[in-house]
């Protein structure tokens, strides 16, 4: 049983060994890209403005008020004005008649407007309402859309834009390719 044991121990520890032994591994085109940690210098939030307009609406009452109920028309008051002045100039006599012409010309003018426009000065009376009134207020903020990311690697100072905050360091991945006129060190 103890033999057993020792086989094994020994089995490990030779195993072992030989991958220590085995010096550094170096890196192939075929290996590719690999993945290594950098530390992160700094990382700035990036805003954005952003507008989500609401609507408000309420009730308010109007207070009565007069309203035009159609165009006033003028044909009445020419056409009384013209019976007028040729009946006062019929009634009127010597001096007179000018005086009664312009008096019946005034007086036709006046019954034929009030005819003609239903005896209305042209507008109505609105009775007091309740009507319903709206605006839109803007509604603007903020959002975070990225971090502006500063990171050291190997020495080196890098930059980029991540959709999140990286914390103390960042996964960065390495491709390594030989120099123009690279050889052996």
């Amino acid at each position: 049983m103890k033999t057993g044991r020792l086989i094994t121990a020994i089995t490990l520890m030779l195993s072992t060994a030989g991958a220590a032994w085995a010096g550094p591994r170096y890196a192939t085109d075929r290996d590719g890209p690999f993945l290594d940690r950098a530390q992160v210098l700094s990382s700035t939030p990036i805003y954005e403005s952003f507008n989500e307009p609401r609507r408000e609406c309420w009730t308010e009452e109007v207070a009565g008020y007069y309203e035009s109920a159609q165009e006033r028309s003028y044909s009445g008051a020419v056409l009384g004005g013209i019976v007028g002045g040729l009946l006062g100039k019929q009634v009127g006599r010597g001096s007179g008649r000018t005086a009664a012409t312009i008096a019946g010309a005034a007086t036709g003018a006046i019954v034929g407007d009030n005819i003609d426009n239903d005896g209305h000065r042209g507008a109505v009376y609105r009775e007091p309402r309740v009507v319903e009134r709206c605006r839109n207020i803007d509604n603007w903020s903020q959002r975070i859309t990225g971090y502006n990311v500063r990171y050291l690697y190997q020495g080196h100072e890098y930059g980029t834009v991540l959709p999140y905050d990286p914390g103390a360091s960042v996964r960065v991945r390495v491709q390594v390719s030989v120099a123009e006129g690279g050889g052996r060190w």
